[in-house]
């Protein structure tokens, strides 16, 4: 079903995602693939609804830097800016994951790639529903993402509980991933390039870029 994406839809699909529901919603990019990223049995059923292998790890998107304190055991001074500066955004930062996290997130790598997502509709979510959500792109392992909610209600139908009707953001490429390795003099690792270029990166941190 479509749900609003005013306040009364918003606490609906917040209190489904709380019961471990799933809920398709709009991003800065596309449409995600969203569960309570602390609740195991819930991203399983993201893996399930989407075909995906559950040895693969799962983003996840939280409302502000705060919500990363329950997440991450850590989180350096060189991606501390990199969030500052491109938060929101999309920018994914890959960051050691604390014991709250469930494997099926980290895929047992010990790690959990987080970030805020410019999108209002988005970050009212994650603020309602008083969890980090799940990130993953809302299709099929293998298909294109999808930016539109009306697509993803006829595709996913009464496999998740709704979607919220709301536009994603004018963004096609992903969002770029980084991690910091510090056993290489403090580097900052670009795992994937997307829409933010190594040169941005570079302006806020140096020359510790690698990528």
């Amino acid at each position: 079903m479509l749900i609003s994406p005013h306040a009364p839809g918003i606490a609906d699909a917040a209190n489904s995602i709380q019961n471990g529901d799933l809920i398709a919603f709009p991003t800065d990019t596309f449409f995600a693939m969203g569960a309570d990223g602390l609740n195991a049995d819930a991203v399983d059923s993201v893996f399930k609804v989407k075909g995906r292998n559950s040895g693969t790890p799962v983003p996840l998107l939280v409302n502000d830097a705060s919500m990363v304190e329950q997440l991450a055991t850590d989180l350096p001074g060189p991606l501390a800016k990199l969030a500052e500066e491109f938060w929101p955004g999309a920018l994914t930062i890959v960051l050691p994951a604390s014991p709250t996290v469930p494997k099926v997130v980290t895929a047992r790598t010990g790690t959990v790639g987080v970030r805020v997502p410019d999108n209002e509709v988005a970050v009212k979510l994650i603020e309602e529903a008083g969890t980090p959500i799940t990130g993953t792109s809302c299709n099929l392992t293998g298909r294109d993402p999808i930016k539109d909610a009306g697509s993803v209600e006829q595709f996913f139908n009464d496999r998740i509980y709704g979607v919220i009707d709301a536009p994603c953001g004018d963004s096609t490429a992903p969002s770029t991933v980084v991690s910091y390795d510090p056993a290489s003099g403090g580097a900052v690792n670009v795992l994937r390039l997307g829409a933010i270029s190594s040169k941005s990166l570079r302006k806020i941190v140096g020359d510790i870029v690698n990528g």
